[in-house]
Formats: C-alpha cells, sequence, structure tokens
C-alpha cells in the first residue's frame, strides 16, 4: 500500500510540476483538480448509461401504473410483473449509483495521501503545498485557528462554501422539479425496497457536501467540490430532455 501511495504522491508531483508556470504555489491544487476531471471523464460513459436507464425508468412509469391495477391484490405478482418488465427493457434501478461508486477509490485515495504525515518513510512533503493560503493538508478547523472564518485561510474555505452552495441549490431545484414531473408510484419502487423514502431525502443530499468540505483534508475537499460541480453540469447536459428540467435550467441561465 505504501508502494502504490509513493506512486500517487509521485504522480500528482509530477502534474503540479508541469502547472506551476500557470499557478505556482498553487500548483498542486490545480493538478488535484485536473486528476478529478480525468476520474471523471473516465466514468462518464457510466454516466450516460445512467441517465439513459433514468429516462428509460421514467418511460415505464405509464406501464408500471396499469400494472399496480392489474396486480392490485397481489403483491408478489405486482414485483415479479415489473421485474420482468425492468428485464424486458434492460433497466437497473441501481445504474444510477454506480458513477458514484466508481469515483469512491479515487477520493479516499486523496483523502489518505494528504492525511498522512509519511509516504514511504518519507516525510509527506506534499502536506505544505496550498491553495493560495491554505495549505492542502490542513482541514477549515485549522483555518478557523489561524485567522478565523475572514482570515486568509478561512477565505478559501468561504469561497468553497459559497460554490457548494450554488451547486448544491440548483441540483435541489433540479432533482425535485424532476421528482414531481416523474413521480414515484404510489407504493415505492417494486425492485429496490425503501427506494420511497430514499426519494424524500435525495434532494437534500446536495448539501452533504458543506459537510464534507469542512471535515475532510482540503485536497480531498477540492476533489469533492471539483466533482459535484461536474457532475452538475453533467446531469444539466444529459437530462436537459427530461419532463421537469427546462424550468429549472431557464431559470438558472
Amino acid at each position: 500500500m505504501s508502494a502504490f501511495m509513493s506512486l500517487f504522491a509521485e504522480l500528482v508531483g509530477h502534474i503540479a510540476e508541469l502547472l506551476d508556470p500557470l499557478f505556482h504555489a498553487s500548483a498542486t491544487a490545480a493538478a488535484i483538480v485536473l486528476f478529478t476531471a480525468c476520474v471523471r471523464l473516465l466514468v462518464h460513459p457510466l454516466s450516460r448509461a445512467a441517465a439513459r436507464g433514468q429516462k428509460a425508468r421514467a418511460r415505464l412509469n405509464p406501464q408500471i401504473a396499469e400494472l399496480r391495477k392489474k396486480h392490485a391484490k397481489n403483491p408478489e405478482k405486482l414485483q415479479k410483473a415489473v421485474l420482468e418488465l425492468h428485464r424486458k427493457e434492460q433497466v437497473s434501478p441501481l445504474s444510477g449509483c454506480l458513477p458514484s461508486l466508481f469515483q469512491l477509490p479515487a477520493f479516499f485515495l486523496l483523502y489518505h495521501l494528504f492525511s498522512s504525515s509519511s509516504i514511504g518513510g518519507d516525510a509527506n512533503t506534499l502536506l505544505d503545498h496550498t491553495l493560495f493560503a491554505a495549505p492542502l493538508g490542513g482541514r477549515w478547523t485549522d483555518a478557523l485557528a489561524d485567522g478565523g472564518v475572514f482570515g486568509a485561510q478561512g477565505l478559501v474555505y468561504v469561497g468553497l462554501f459559497l460554490l457548494v452552495a450554488a451547486v448544491a441549490t440548483f441540483n435541489f431545484r433540479r432533482t425535485k422539479s424532476q421528482m414531481a414531473a416523474n413521480p414515484l408510484p404510489q407504493g415505492g419502487d417494486q425492485q429496490v425496497p425503501g427506494m420511497g423514502a430514499i426519494t424524500k431525502v435525495m434532494p437534500l443530499m446536495s448539501f452533504m457536501t458543506l459537510f464534507t468540505v469542512a471535515v475532510v483534508p482540503l485536497a480531498a475537499a477540492l476533489y469533492v467540490v471539483t466533482s459535484t460541480t461536474w457532475s452538475a453540469v453533467e446531469r444539466a447536459v444529459l437530462y436537459r430532455d427530461m419532463p421537469g428540467t427546462a424550468g429549472v435550467l431557464a431559470t438558472a441561465g
């Protein structure tokens, strides 16, 4: 594991060296943003597949409503009929989770790299690199202890929080609008137990990013902020023809 982390640290360092003429002291932070963009590009095919799956599920809602009427008194037959319909149409209700799951290793890799004081027996010099005045290995609590909310480090986090809040608000409005246009049938999803409860809190999930940014090392926070912003733009494009999306995009524009 330490050998792998050493290789990853060298990779980040080499990317930072390439970006140094443009970003100088913040070159390592820029390298993390570029690394995040590369991860998102690799995951993009899964995001496209998830979008196709969600659109297909939305198209199946009228058929599922008919099945509910037909098997109203027999939940087992209803579940089998819905499963068969999904299999026939090659739709998976879990496909939307895959992009997020495939990004977790990259996030934890950055988290571990910028939480370790040493790598391969040597001091982790990446911890001293900064985004403006804030060390990439530091956390919000460190910034508060060194100048407060509006100190040199604190202002970096204020900027990240504002960006995250703007993206989360956009995601909240878009998700609420899509859910209103494509409501989950009464009784929940027969293929995924508990989906009804999940969809109630789903619009609020974007705001959890604020908590994440506040508690993880700044390098990992940069990954989260970049990935979340990418996701908002990506979903706005991939789901632009979904019912309930046009109004949100028009207002945002």
